[in-house]
């Protein structure tokens, strides 16, 4: 297994993991806010203790695997845009995701954020690469079958989505791209 970059830069964004002095911003620019979490597969952040203890366990993922969680900032001007990262099941399978700021939507940055996974999951010698995507979630649809992901099988995952309804598993749709 090789060692994803720490660092990188696209036409537009810079992903790097997250760091404790990131809580603070994490916390108000998306993980707090009701609508940018609706579709997630973790709880809306509370308070920023909950954005610290996702930091810890970053810190622990990026110690344990190739790749972990990034956080997604403008080239521009530094901004926090949202995050996104891998998420190992094994050295060969892993699942990838993004979240954006609500004013970061519809502009590209999930697609660009997205193709520099597909980069570090080759790079890291990942084979299958998965996505959960809520039913509803059309945006989110079509980026990953921008990025050349389709439909697993079975397509669908039992999912909780907890902050539309906590405990009751859902068929999220599961999407896939063999690298």
């Amino acid at each position: 297994m090789t060692v994803a970059p720490r660092h990188i830069e696209t036409d537009r964004l810079t992903l790097r993991p997250p760091q404790m002095t990131d809580a603070a911003t994490l916390f108000a620019r998306y993980a707090s806010d009701v609508e940018v979490t609706r579709y997630l597969g973790w709880p809306r952040h509370r308070s920023v203790d909950d954005t610290e203890a996702f930091l810890q366990f970053s810190e622990k993922e990026w110690e344990r695997w190739p790749a972990g969680p990034y956080v997604i900032l403008s080239r521009a001007d530094g901004q926090v845009l949202g995050s996104t990262g891998l998420t190992f099941e094994s050295p060969e399978d892993a699942m990838t995701g993004y979240v954006l700021a609500r004013d970061a939507w519809g502009k590209g940055y999930a697609t660009e954020a997205l193709v520099a996974m597909i980069e570090v999951a080759r790079q890291t010698g990942v084979v299958h690469l998965r996505a959960l995507c809520h039913p509803d979630h059309r945006a989110s649809q079509r980026v990953l079958e921008k990025c050349a992901f389709v439909l697993d099988d079975p397509p669908a995952r039992p999912t909780v989505f907890p902050n539309l309804s906590p405990g009751a598993p859902l068929g999220a749709r599961c999407y896939l791209l063999t690298i």
